[in-house]
């Protein structure tokens, strides 16, 4: 599992919303100070919003403003980046395989063609799988921490 430290911004029915600030390389690069990109990124602050599954009794607990943990596990992190790069390719390269010779301008029409089907899966797909929370980032609950609460 992936877990990441992320501040709500809104709750939803069967959901939340969170703030991860992006992290880069820079940890483990070795130009450490002769970078602009760590200093470009400290400046910038960018966040990711990233919608979180939560079960109905973790979002009672939670309010606006807090810090969470998020949990993603590592094979969809693979799964989720072959299909968003890969598929979109293999439309394109098979809508280009399928256009009729002769004219680049056609070529060229139909691999967009191609590209733009592959992103409508990608889509589709997505669409389909938005509250499987084998798919999507769950809110993360410590185990030591739910078994202090038993005790207390």
């Amino acid at each position: 599992m992936i877990l990441e430290t992320a501040t709500v911004v809104s709750i939803e029915a069967q959901a939340l919303w969170v703030d991860a600030v992006q992290k880069t390389a820079c940890e483990a690069c070795s130009a450490q100070k002769g970078c602009g990109t760590k200093v470009l990124s400290k400046l910038t602050g960018k966040t990711n919003r990233i919608r979180v599954l939560a079960e109905n009794d973790q979002l009672k607990e939670i309010s606006v403003g807090e810090e969470v943990t998020i949990a993603i596990p590592e094979d969809v992190v693979v799964m989720a980046s072959i299909l968003v790069y890969l598929v979109p390719v293999f439309c394109s390269l098979f809508a280009l395989w399928l256009a009729p010779a002769g004219s680049d301008m056609l070529s060229y029409v139909s691999a967009a063609v191609g590209l733009m089907i592959g992103g409508l899966v990608v889509r589709f797909h997505s669409y389909k799988t938005r509250h499987d929370p084998r798919l999507n980032p769950v809110l993360h609950r410590d185990e030591t921490d739910r078994q202090m609460l038993n005790f207390t």
